[in-house]
C-alpha cells in the first residue's frame, strides 16, 4: 500500500526520473498569470448563471484601442486649433489683381520745316533743349524713397529700380534700338502679359494694344542709323501704394537720340525725340521676382510724317527731309502737358537752332 503521498495506483507508467512530475520545474508566477489569454472567473463571477468558467484576456486590443482613441483625440483638437486660428487670424496678404493688358498711343510730331542736321553730333545737342540732359542711365534719377503704408522702403525701392531697368532696355540699349533684340525687355515683364508682348511683335497692329513701339523704342535699320549711341535722358520716376495689395510706378522721361541714314557713315545726323509716359504696378509677386506690369504707354515721337506708319518701327524724318505738318501746331515733346491728337506738329523750339 501507498504512502498518504503517493498516487492510488502507484507511480504512472512511463513517467520520466522515476515519476519525477517534469513540470516541477515550472514557476507560474504574477507576471506569467497576469499574461495568461485565459483568465478564471472569481467565485462571486462564478455564481451567475451560465457563468463560463474563464474569460479571454485581450491586453493587446484594449492597448491598441487606448492609442487608437488618444489618436483620434489629438487630431479632433488639432483640426480645432487650426480652424480657430483661422478665423481669429486670415491670412493678411492679400491676393494680386491679374495684369492687364497694355494700353498703348504713339503720336507722331510732324516738323514743320526741314529737319535740321549737322555732321558733328555735339553741336546737335549743344545747340538743342537736350543740351543740359544727362548721358544714357544717368539721366533716370530715382527719387527719395519712402515707405509705405503697407510697403517696405525696400519693396518700393525694388519697385523704382525695375522701372529703371525697364526704361534702360527699352529706351537705350543698343541692340533693341535697332531692332536686334526684344529679350532684354521681354524678361522684365510679369509673365501673363507675355501672350500681348509676343503677339505685338509677330502680329504688330496699330489698334492701342498690340503695337511693337508702345512696348519699346526702335527704328528701321534699314532706313536708319545711330549717329552716337550716348542718349541723352531726361525725366522724373515717381512711386504710390494704390491700395494694400499694389504699388504703382509712374515715369515721365524724355530721350533724344542722333540718327543718320542707315548705312552713310559721313551722312549728317539729325535729332529725334521720344516722349515716354509709361504706368507700371506691381503686386507682391512682381516685387520678390524683380517683374513689372505695363499698364500704361503714351508716347509722343518726331520728327515723323503724320502718315507714317508708327505700329512696328519708328521711322524718323533724317536732317534735310520735311513733310507737312498735321494736327495742332507747336506741340513740344519737351513740355509737361499731353497731347491728345492722333498727330502733332513738333514745334520749332523742339528742334536744334543751327
Amino acid at each position: 500500500m501507498g504512502g498518504p503521498g503517493d498516487p492510488p495506483a502507484g507511480e504512472p507508467e512511463g513517467a520520466p526520473n522515476g515519476g519525477e512530475d517534469e513540470y516541477r520545474s515550472v514557476v507560474f508566477d504574477e507576471s506569467f498569470v497576469r499574461a495568461a489569454r485565459l483568465q478564471e472567473f472569481s467565485a462571486q463571477e462564478r455564481m451567475g448563471d451560465h457563468a463560463r468558467a474563464v474569460r479571454r484576456r485581450s491586453a493587446v486590443q484594449r492597448s491598441l484601442s487606448r492609442q487608437a482613441m488618444i489618436l483620434v483625440v489629438l487630431i479632433a483638437v488639432a483640426f480645432g486649433t487650426a480652424i480657430y486660428m483661422g478665423v481669429r487670424h486670415p491670412a493678411e496678404t492679400p491676393v494680386g489683381k491679374p495684369p492687364e493688358p497694355l494700353r498703348m498711343t504713339v503720336i507722331p510730331l510732324a516738323p514743320q520745316g526741314r529737319v535740321p542736321g549737322s555732321r558733328k553730333v555735339a553741336d546737335l545737342y549743344a545747340h538743342s533743349p537736350a543740351a543740359q540732359f544727362s548721358v544714357g542711365a544717368d539721366g533716370i534719377n530715382l527719387p527719395a524713397v519712402h515707405r509705405t503704408s503697407h510697403f517696405s522702403d525696400s519693396q518700393v525701392m525694388t519697385a523704382l529700380t525695375t522701372a529703371k531697368d525697364y526704361l534702360v532696355e527699352s529706351s537705350l540699349d543698343a541692340d533693341v534700338l535697332t531692332g536686334g533684340s526684344t529679350r532684354p525687355v521681354r524678361i522684365l515683364l510679369d509673365p501673363d502679359q507675355l501672350g500681348q508682348f509676343d503677339r505685338s511683335f509677330t502680329r504688330p497692329a496699330a489698334d492701342g494694344r498690340h503695337a511693337p513701339t508702345g512696348w519699346l523704342t526702335r527704328f528701321d535699320p534699314t532706313k536708319v542709323a545711330l549717329a552716337d549711341e550716348r542718349v541723352r535722358v531726361q525725366g522724373t520716376l515717381r512711386a504710390a501704394e494704390t491700395d494694400n495689395s499694389t504699388l504703382e510706378v509712374t515715369s515721365d522721361h524724355t530721350f533724344v537720340y542722333a540718327l543718320r541714314p542707315a548705312g552713310q557713315d559721313g551722312a549728317a545726323a539729325s535729332l529725334f525725340t521720344v516722349r515716354r509716359e509709361l504706368q507700371f504696378r506691381f503686386d507682391r509677386d512682381d516685387l520678390r521676382i524683380r517683374q513689372a506690369e505695363l499698364l500704361v504707354s503714351y508716347v509722343q515721337a518726331g520728327p515723323l510724317a503724320c502718315s507714317a506708319d508708327t505700329a512696328d518701327r519708328l521711322r524718323p524724318l533724317l536732317a534735310g527731309q520735311k513733310a507737312k505738318a498735321g494736327g495742332p501746331a507747336g506741340t513740344d515733346p519737351y513740355a509737361t502737358g499731353s497731347a491728345t491728337a492722333l498727330c502733332g506738329t513738333l514745334a520749332a523750339s523742339a528742334q536744334p537752332a543751327l
